[in-house]
């Protein structure tokens, strides 16, 4: 193993890993009966403000899955620095019209990536193609 190497990963083993969470959702009818428009406008006055003002270090990613699915029709994935600061992402969520009022939670599924590898000391098993 080169210096560079090991280097990180001592890095990698000092750095607490971040928390996914895959948001399952289904849309309600208050947010169906809005226009696209009414919904970009709602998600940028009513949600986005308080997630940004009570959460540091989370970033978020959609998927629509209306076309495959009835029970869930979209998965929002977060990504936390930690655990706080998804806990602090729920606790403003909650606080607006997207929880229960726009979307339901259908379920939250949270994990740490590779989370196995760092409690066995072992590699990450990934797949790569060529």
């Amino acid at each position: 193993m080169s210096v560079t190497s090991a280097t990180s990963v001592t890095s990698v083993e000092e750095t607490a890993p971040p928390v996914t969470a895959f948001m399952l959702i289904k849309t309600m009818p208050e947010w169906l009966a809005m226009t696209p428009q009414e919904r970009v406008n709602a998600f940028a006055t009513e949600v986005m403000p308080a997630v940004q003002a009570k959460t540091k270090g989370v970033r978020s990613r959609f998927y629509d899955t209306e076309f495959y699915s009835t029970r869930v029709t979209d998965v929002w994935v977060w990504e936390a620095d930690d655990h706080n600061a998804y806990q602090l992402l729920i606790d403003a969520l909650r606080e607006t019209p997207f929880w229960d009022r726009y979307f339901e939670v259908v379920d939250l599924l949270v994990g740490t990536e590779n989370g196995y590898a760092r409690t066995y000391g072992v590699d990450p098993i990934t797949t790569i193609t060529t």
